[in-house]
């Protein structure tokens, strides 16, 4: 064998080698980012009943300390992994196929884009500290450092729906396994920041009445749709919504197991008392119409269950090849349900209106969904072109 063939073979040797090293790397990186992310929206599920069943209380509470632990795991494996990469790279080492260099860090898009997610939510901490110093405690999601902390956690799960592309070759399980829960995930923080819609349905009615379906005809089909063109599976939104209510009903374990334990002291009246139009009073105010838990789904187990209807509409027109008309289709459907199970609740039926701004808030919902359905589809073919991954090579 002459000296170049043996340095090329040598060559070859060392690229396998770093290849397999770099995707095992990447695949336990992945799986720690998606325990990581369950672990801390378990941890926000029990903070969020946590405040409106007890109150208001200190940092050091057993849901902060959870989610703040899953912030802290998902901050190590996204920068770990950048880390990683950009060592390799200044020591002049093969660099994996589909790496990229953002601001001398060098990394895969997912997790480029997964470490700008958490670095946006650790941003939001001392933001959401200078915001209380500056007007107050307040327990509302729609504050402009929740909103950016919410924000960057969505933009992480999406990084974790690269990675799983990146990590694993097309058409493998684990490759769909690792999406699914991904973008589920994906799905889970776009409907925490829809939560507080139904108290604005509660407390003005009218076209805020249907605030909820209108803003989820524009921001949930993003999940929906990058769920059918990232696994290429027709089906797949609604496996989400399954594996959702599947991890929503561990939160509510985990929540009520820890209030067991831990047995808070409830100072809900006096907080009710300071401000009745707080989302923890009207939180209580519907709940006690409603015969319901404060903090839980309006409409109950009945309306998460119906929650499906609207994606079996979707899929009715196969999102893969008409993603808009499949999200107007859905949002019609979102619609309805929202009517027709929140709006026979005891606590929302006087809040309903009448048939005229009923008209008004669907074309409002339509356009949404115009708008939402076009913005989904081009960010599941974004996402999509990411097709030349280390795995793929």
């Amino acid at each position: 064998m002459s000296s170049v063939q043996t340095a090329l073979l040598g060559r070859s040797t060392d690229t396998t080698t770093t290849r397999i090293e770099t995707l095992g790397l990447y695949r336990v990186a992945l799986w720690v980012l998606l325990g990581a992310n369950l672990l801390a929206g378990w941890g926000v599920q029990w903070d969020i009943r946590l405040h409106v069943r007890i109150g208001r209380d200190s940092f050091w509470i057993p849901p902060h300390v959870m989610t703040y632990s899953g912030v802290t795991l998902i901050g190590l494996a996204s920068f770990g992994v950048l880390a990683w990469d950009t060592l390799r790279r200044r020591r002049a080492e093969p660099a994996p196929r589909g790496t990229e260099r953002i601001l001398g860090l060098s990394g895969t898009p997912g997790f480029l884009l997964a470490s700008c997610g958490i670095a946006l939510t650790v941003l939001a901490a001392p933001i959401d500290d200078l915001w209380h110093r500056l007007f107050g405690i307040d327990v509302t999601l729609w504050s402009p450092p929740h909103l950016l902390g919410l924000l960057g956690v969505t933009i992480n799960t999406l990084g974790c729906a690269l990675i799983a592309r990146e990590a694993y070759p097309a058409k493998s399980w684990p490759r769909y396994v690792a999406l699914v829960i991904a973008l589920t995930t994906f799905y889970g923080s776009l409907s925490i920041g829809l939560r507080p819609a139904s108290r604005l349905a509660y407390l003005y009615g009218g076209l805020w009445f249907y605030a909820f379906p209108i803003l989820g005809a524009l921001f949930l089909p993003l999940a929906l749709i990058a769920a059918v063109r990232l696994t290429g599976r027709r089906s797949t939104p609604i496996v989400l919504l399954i594996v959702g209510l599947a991890i929503g009903t561990i939160g509510v374990n985990i929540a009520r197991i820890g209030f067991e334990i831990i047995q808070p002291v409830s100072v809900i009246q006096e907080e009710i008392a300071k401000d009745p139009t707080s989302p923890i009073a009207v939180s209580h105010a519907i709940a006690q119409k409603n015969g319901s838990t404060p903090g839980g789904v309006p409409g109950g187990s009945l309306a998460r269950l119906l929650t499906l209807v609207p994606v079996l509409l979707l899929m009715a027109l196969d999102p893969r090849r008409r993603p808009v008309p499949a999200t107007l289709v859905y949002a019609g459907g979102l619609f309805a349900l929202w009517a027709l199970t929140i709006g026979r609740t005891p606590a929302f039926q006087p809040m309903m209106p009448g048939l005229g701004t009923t008209i008004a808030a669907f074309l409002i919902t339509i356009v949404m969904a115009l708008i939402g359905g076009t913005a989904a589809r081009w960010l599941a073919e974004s996402l999509a072109r990411f097709e030349r991954a280390p795995a793929e090579a």
